[in-house]
């Protein structure tokens, strides 16, 4: 479990979510909100923080650094084809074929 939250917290560094300064939900209220063990929350922190990626201030709060998380290439790839998978799902469920599809994207970059 706290793999998924590193990987949440990182995915959402790389999109630019969150950003450089930005204080993190406290520890306790994260777990209230997922559900899970405090210890939890903790231990995806603490390894976050021996990357370099969050800095905690004692007394002030769990902050997002200025590096970026590595972002390894396999991982790159399975998260864009995750993406474009649940695009495409939307599309289709919206009932837009591969030809206006592919107009739309050409469309939206232009």
């Amino acid at each position: 479990m706290y793999r998924q939250i590193i990987q949440q917290i990182e995915y959402a560094i790389l999109s630019e979510r969150i950003k450089p300064g930005d204080k993190l939900p406290t520890i306790r209220s994260l777990a209230i909100e997922l559900r899970i063990n405090p210890n939890t929350i903790a231990k995806a922190y603490g390894e976050l923080e021996i990357r370099g990626i969050l800095i905690t201030q004692v007394g002030s709060g769990t902050y997002v650094s200025d590096k970026k998380p590595i972002q390894e290439r396999d991982e790159r790839n399975r998260k864009i084809q995750e993406v474009i998978g649940r695009f495409v799902q939307e599309m289709q469920n919206l009932g837009v074929g591969e030809e206006e599809l592919k107009q739309l994207i050409e469309n939206y970059f232009v």
